[in-house]
């Protein structure tokens, strides 16, 4: 049960977040004029609608995203000719020049159609293609931004009110004996005792000192350890709420050389050994939390790491395909809707002392948060029918009559986005292989938590 109550947090999280990124368009659209004649979420059978003014809302039977209609996306041809001039110089061209002019004379067909059905002589000026540039970036910009806000108000939320896991100076584990670093594999018969289970130390004991130096955090006491090479060290610990005494000899054991909080690595990848005083004991993790100082800078990693994943789809997916058809290991880095469901009902349905509801809460939180970091940036990819392609149009349409403006040229007129309709096909297309590619992943070689 707890498997698909996480499941439907993020569902949800993702439902209204898709709702809010369309208000994001639809406010706008609104405020400068244009008809907007339908407002839906998902996509499908229609479940549900009802007409607010101009307006239709409703919900569709396939939450996988939303639209707004705005009537007039695609300008006319600059050249007006009559149906049986453009039928008669359909049937000149043919081949691949033939098809995609089709594609794009049928758009803006359809756009002219939905204009004169839907706004009567009066109100033609009310089309999305005769706004200014300013405002078909403000639009278009409109659904994006929302979804970066939202990530931005979730990540604050998570980082002051839940804080970030640290180390604290609480002990998760103790380790029996001593393994070699070198070695992955459990206690057997003939290795030393490790020096914390020969002191006494217990799982949930959190230390107060250590050679009588207060420590507050993980990196006190491991400062302490080192600091104090192999000589026995004091150590006072919280145990239950009564102080106990322990006293521990740590001993020289090769461990991974660690430099800014990285594994350091040879040549060949393997971690870089080095001789350290070695306890045998493991951190717990806690929640601590953050300034809002802290947020620009945590949203800004979130925002460049989504920009790397993105950049390197392409090699990502092929990796994934190879992956998936062939024996690699799955690239962890990128999964579809079935995979973040996956993370959910796993967060949720995690069973450790340490991992509480606020811990789960907060990790959820901030699955929907990177979610819509994620419909922020792939969003801004400029080709449509991305949000990104919309932009890139109306930039391509301002600059081109600044151009021409300054050099005292006539007015070029509104940007043919139609003529990208083949491209558009074809981008739909691929973002839909995509997606089919990302649900069987997830189905047959499936990433977990672990």
């Amino acid at each position: 049960m707890d498997f698909w109550l996480g499941v439907l947090f993020v569902a949800v999280g993702l439902i209204i977040s898709i709702a809010l990124h369309e208000i994001g368009h639809l406010v706008p659209a609104k405020l400068f004029g244009v008809k907007v004649s339908q407002y839906f979420v998902g996509f499908g059978k229609t479940l549900w609608s009802t007409k607010r003014g101009e307006t239709e809302y409703g919900i569709k039977m396939l939450p996988l995203g939303g639209y707004v209609r705005m009537v007039g996306m695609f300008p006319p041809a600059r050249e007006e000719v009559s149906e049986d001039a453009a039928a008669e110089a359909r049937l000149r061209r043919r081949g691949l020049r033939g098809l995609m002019d089709s594609m794009a004379e049928d758009a803006r067909s359809a756009s002219a159609q939905e204009i004169g059905e839907e706004l009567p002589d009066g109100q033609r000026h009310r089309v999305f293609y005769q706004l200014s540039t300013p405002k078909k970036l403000a639009v278009m910009f409109g659904g994006p931004v929302v979804n970066l806000i939202i990530s931005t108000v979730l990540f604050a939320i998570i980082l002051t009110a839940f804080g970030t896991a640290t180390a604290s100076n609480r002990i998760s584990s103790v380790s029996e004996c001593i393994v070699p670093a070198s070695e992955q594999r459990e206690c057997a018969a003939g290795d030393a005792e490790s020096p914390a289970a020969m002191a006494g130390f217990e799982e949930g004991d959190r230390i107060v000192s250590w050679n009588g130096e207060p420590v507050t955090e993980w990196a006190d006491i491991s400062t302490a350890i080192t600091d104090g090479g192999t000589e026995p060290a004091t150590v006072v610990v919280d145990r239950g709420g009564e102080e106990v005494t322990l006293t521990v000899t740590p001993v020289l054991e090769d461990r991974p050389v660690v430099a800014d909080g990285a594994v350091v690595t040879d040549a060949d990848g393997e971690p870089v050994l080095a001789p350290v005083p070695f306890v045998g004991i493991s951190a717990a993790y806690e929640l601590t939390p953050q300034p809002l100082s802290a947020v620009p800078a945590f949203v800004g990693s979130v925002f460049t790491g989504t920009v790397d994943v993105v950049l390197s789809l392409p090699q990502r997916l092929v990796a994934i395909a190879q992956a998936v058809f062939g024996t690699e290991e799955r690239d962890p880095g990128v999964v579809g809707l079935i995979g973040v469901g996956r993370f959910a009902g796993e967060i949720a349905s995690i069973d450790s002392a340490d991992y509480g509801a606020a811990e789960r809460t907060a990790d959820l939180l901030s699955l929907v948060a990177s979610l819509n970091m994620a419909l922020f940036v792939f969003n801004m990819i400029p080709l449509l029918p991305l949000d990104g392609g919309h932009i890139a149009g109306a930039l391509f349409e301002g600059a081109r009559r600044r151009l021409a403006q300054a050099f005292g040229r006539p007015d070029p007129g509104h940007a043919d986005t139609a003529k990208l309709m083949p491209l558009t096909y074809l981008v739909i297309i691929v973002l839909g292989s995509m997606s089919l590619l990302l649900a069987f992943a997830d189905i047959v070689k499936p990433v977990t938590l672990g």
